[in-house]
């Protein structure tokens, strides 16, 4: 691409066309955690770094992946999960090979850009295996600290040589050892708007950063560019009908993991370098599930209390109909709806774990819940809507690639008329909370204005104290609405609002 085109609306590599009618991108998430990071080419590495024979594996498994993801327009999460369970590779490895598949598909505009600066004819014009291993060997000097940078040449060297001629390998040594002579990178014109220049530096379609930057601001748009390319946290909610967070934070400490309570939630706790929290006996057992923060707060804002009748219109895989079970002492009752049959017996299996029996599955388009169900039936309406997903780059950076503008105008439309079919189902009284995660005005706080104007029976609903009081001053008070962006606390860019029949 030229410095000008700063990437804009390109369909290149990993660009595929997305489909499915949620709109919400690659159905897996980035794991949390992630390798010390560079800041430019060239840096000088840190001590321990992997041995290069064994992490040779790695770097081949992820560039197997890298080539399907984008001559297939396969989903990274689920190449790598099978990838990875028929490999042998240690622990160690598999995380190398995850972060190089994550890293080089959120860093590839940046990427591409710089090694266009260095191919005499364009990265377009290589063998896509070519292509990617270039990409994952740059990302690597770029980007990782603990992956010396002789080391990643000298393996994509061996690569090379052993997938193609002589002609290759000399090609790919040439263009990475000139790339370390060249030292800090990327250098980019001056003639560059802010827009373009946010778009390479931090590897985003330039109609995303031109839309966050007249959404937001120009500053606030390049902090979530930049957050969105930080591997995510991993968080977990608390059951605090089974222990409390207190107790369960000193049994983390006590086994050695770096855990935190939440700044977000009440009943969340961020773990670092904890690995698969899934896999342990607090899981297990019902104490925690795993949730990013920002959705901890939609369950709170629902505020349901014992003995109500809740509606979670589309509800896979379950956390929130658990949390708001578990808000409601499992006293009541909640029906859990998703479209997908597959989806719903996610939430059965969240249920059947934290024991809570309050919750009724169902399958089918929430569209028709208005024709299952009577008139003003429930005290609360939760209507998580499917959306473009915006707000969860850091877990799947595919959806940098796979989103196209008239994608959100397409999923607002449907979001609109979800809204507007539910909201029937309301007591007078009764709250329904609206919520996405993406950070589109048109999907957020648009959907909403337009409801009230359409709604006089609805009115907007203030937000509980205690929720309003943690975020005060760092979320945004968007319409009638609550938006958190990811860069605000290191979550998931969400948006939540809360809407009250009037009596």
């Amino acid at each position: 691409m030229s410095a000008a085109s700063g990437g804009a609306g390109r369909k290149g590599p990993f660009m595929q066309p997305d489909g499915g009618r949620n709109g919400a991108g690659a159905p897996g998430a980035r794991p949390a955690g992630g390798s010390a990071r560079k800041g430019t080419a060239g840096k000088p590495a840190r001590s321990g770094a992997a041995g290069t024979r064994a992490a040779e594996s790695a770097r081949e498994a992820a560039l197997d992946i890298l080539v399907r993801v984008e001559q297939q327009g396969a989903y990274s999460n689920l190449l790598l999960n099978s990838s990875l369970q028929k490999t042998a590779l240690s622990r160690e490895d598999a995380g190398l090979a995850t972060e190089l598949v994550y890293g080089s598909i959120s860093r590839l505009l940046t990427l591409d850009y710089v090694l266009d600066g260095f191919v005499s004819k364009g990265i377009a014009k290589l063998q896509p295996w070519v292509r990617n291993l270039l990409r994952l060997s740059l990302y690597q000097i770029m980007y990782l600290d603990r992956i010396p940078s002789h080391a990643a040449v000298n393996e994509a060297v061996n690569i090379a040589k052993k997938r193609g001629h002589q002609g290759i390998s000399g090609m790919v040594n040439g263009v990475l050892r000139s790339v370390l002579r060249a030292g800090e990178l990327p250098v980019l014109p001056e003639n560059l708007s802010p827009e373009q220049r946010i778009s390479i530096l931090h590897s985003h379609p330039l109609w995303m950063v031109k839309q966050w930057a007249a959404e937001y601001g120009l500053d606030a748009a390049e902090a979530m560019c930049a957050a969105n390319n930080e591997p995510p946290a991993a968080s977990v909610r608390v059951n605090l009908t089974m222990i409390s967070r207190e107790a369960l934070l000193e049994q983390m400490l006590e086994a050695g993991l770096a855990a935190s309570p939440s700044l977000v939630s009440p009943y969340g706790i961020v773990v670092k370098g904890g690995g698969n929290l899934a896999l342990t006996s607090w899981y297990r057992d019902g104490y925690l599930s795993v949730q990013d923060e920002s959705s901890m707060l939609v369950a709170e804002a629902v505020a349901p209390e014992p003995g109500m009748r809740v509606l979670d219109c589309c509800a896979a895989p379950g956390g929130k109909s658990a949390h708001m079970g578990e808000l409601m002492k499992d006293e009541g009752y909640i029906y859990a709806n998703d479209l997908h049959p597959h989806k719903a017996r996610l939430i059965a299996d969240q249920a059947q774990r934290l024991g809570l029996e309050c919750i009724a599955i169902g399958s089918t388009d929430a569209l028709r819940l208005a024709q299952t169900f009577e008139p003003e039936s429930f005290d609360r309406i939760l209507l998580d809507a499917p959306c473009s997903g915006l707000g969860v780059i850091r877990r799947k950076p595919d959806l940098k690639w796979r989103k196209q503008p008239e994608d959100v105008a397409s999923v607002a439309a449907l979001q609109a008329e979800l809204l507007q079919s539910v909201s029937r189902l309301l007591k007078p009284g009764g709250i329904l909370v609206y919520s996405t995660c993406t950070t589109e005005q048109a999907e957020n706080s648009s959907v909403i204005a337009e409801f009230l104007g359409n709604n006089p029976g609805f009115t907007s609903a203030t937000f509980t104290s205690p929720v309003w009081q943690r975020v005060e001053g760092t979320a945004l008070a968007a319409g009638e609405g609550l938006q958190l962006l990811p860069q605000h606390y290191g979550s998931d860019g969400f948006y939540i609002s809360r809407l009250q029949r009037l009596l």
